[in-house]
């Protein structure tokens, strides 16, 4: 993956005001952003060519109750597998599809419930801020995808959302780039993908601590309406601990999400 000198230019929107605090500020979202994008360099293997064109591919039929579909989730730092979350369709309403998500392991947390559009976006989902997942609820859905997909289609989208601290109102970018089709293999099978590509400013300036940037790369299987792989990692930084030269940069968990079963409560998925 390239550097993206949007990224960084992006990253230092914020006018500074004098002092170190501010300085740093800046220093450090811009210090986030050069660092996904290095993170993120080496970690993507050598794309498979598709079978069939996944742009061209008809959608899934519409989500019904009773789907259910299983992730397992693993450590990028070291690949230790961390437990499976099972997703399952509770209620259709209104255009919203209610998905259960029940972790195996505490140490993925408990059960919650996310919300999606019928495209899949995001109306509540979990969210990566300062290191911890906060179930955020979305003003408007959060673009995970701007359909239709299209080669190196890009996106730059601006959405409210609020967390469970009461009164609190955030703003969230999301950066969205289609990268391109290849075809994958996961504990599930062998899918044509689209691969996507998000950054999203998590809008979450509290006190010392900057807003979190989440680097996010989903393997989009047109054929399911959802990723059968994701990779998502979030850095921060907290000027409290800066000096007169740099900040540190801090890390949150980086995960890997690969499907392992899915079970539709109509017809099975051909592939």
């Amino acid at each position: 993956m390239n550097s993206s000198p949007s990224i960084v230019r992006r990253a230092a929107e914020r006018p500074p005001s004098g002092g170190l605090r501010d300085h740093a500020a800046i220093t450090g979202r811009a210090l986030a952003a050069v660092w996904l994008v290095i993170l993120f360099a080496g970690c993507q293997a050598v794309p498979v060519p598709p079978l069939s064109d996944p742009f061209t591919q008809a959608g899934p039929p519409p989500p019904a109750v009773g789907d259910s579909w299983v992730y397992r989730i693993s450590n990028g730092y070291n690949q230790e597998v961390r437990g499976q979350v099972r997703y399952q369709v509770e209620k259709l309403d209104a255009g919203a599809t209610v998905v259960s998500a029940t972790p195996d392991n505490p140490l993925l947390g408990q059960p919650y419930t996310v919300v999606y559009t019928k495209e899949g976006n995001w109306l509540r989902h979990p969210v990566a801020s300062h290191g911890h997942s906060v179930e955020y609820t979305f003003a408007t859905a959060y673009p995970a995808y701007l359909f239709p997909l299209q080669p190196n289609k890009a996106w730059s989208l601006r959405v409210g959302a609020s967390d469970p601290t009461p009164g609190r109102r955030i703003s969230v970018r999301v950066d969205g780039k289609v990268l391109g089709a290849e075809r994958i293999r996961v504990p599930a099978g062998e899918f044509d993908i689209i691969r996507i590509r998000r950054v999203t400013y998590g809008g979450d300036w509290d006190g010392f601590r900057a807003e979190t940037h989440t680097h996010e790369t989903d393997w989009y299987a047109p054929a399911l309406g959802r990723p059968v792989r994701t990779e998502n990692k979030s850095v921060w930084f907290d000027s409290a601990q800066c000096d007169e030269e740099s900040c540190p940069l801090l890390h949150g968990n980086w995960d890997v999400y690969e499907l392992v079963a899915y079970n539709p409560a109509r017809a099975p998925v051909t592939r």
